[in-house]
């Protein structure tokens, strides 16, 4: 390879490494927001809560200002990240919206960028809470054999269909263009609505 190859291949790699980083810091103010607002409804609840949750936000922020500059991190990590956040929407919203969080064993020590699964919980909560009759939010995860298979599905209401989309917001926009730089062909991606359901479905293959 001649000297001007690998200068135009590190130029490469600079761009997709400024431009992951770029995405990667337009998630967490998005993410931020929405915390945020749960810490005020507590306060104004005047709930006990408060405490304890505002621990979970220290370390929610933690892992954001530290461990999301690393490259990757350990799955487990990411899903504490995942439960963290969860755990402060369920507080905010109550018997409002039922939630439930299936996280199967995993078969091996898998490594993951981070904050790559956060956007399609955010998603979930954003738009499965609200005006929406008997509302319900699944997330199951499981990683084995080599690949992350992850589901996230609420229900939503089709009347407000034209305003959500208007409000979708930079959240899943962002992911999938992580995706596709960071996983190419080794990940798979599929997002469908039927019977007043939103899912999404990712698959990813670790590299081996």
């Amino acid at each position: 390879r001649s000297a001007a190859e690998r200068l135009q291949k590190e130029k490469e790699n600079e761009t997709l490494k400024t431009e992951l980083s770029l995405l990667r810091s337009q998630v967490s103010p998005h993410f931020m927001f929405n915390v945020l607002n749960n810490m005020v409804a507590l306060a104004r609840k005047q709930s006990d809560q408060l405490e304890p949750s505002l621990i979970k936000l220290s370390s929610l922020m933690r892992y954001m200002l530290y461990e999301a500059d690393e490259e990757k991190v350990s799955l487990e990590k990411e899903i504490d990240y995942l439960r963290s956040y969860i755990d402060l929407q369920q507080q905010r919203f109550g018997k409002q919206v039922a939630v439930d969080v299936i996280i199967h064993p995993t078969d091996n020590h898998y490594e993951i960028e981070p904050m790559l699964l956060i956007p399609f919980v955010e998603n979930a909560f954003k738009h499965g809470t609200g005006m929406i009759e008997n509302a319900r939010i699944l997330i199951e995860l499981k990683a084995e054999k080599g690949v992350l298979y992850f589901t996230v599905q609420n229900k939503f209401n089709p009347a407000s269909e034209e305003v959500r989309d208007k409000t979708s917001g930079i959240g899943l926009t962002n992911v999938k263009r992580r995706l596709k730089l960071l996983y190419g062909k080794k990940h798979d991606l599929q997002i469908g609505k039927s019977d007043e359901l939103f899912t999404t479905n990712l698959k990813i293959e670790f590299a081996s």
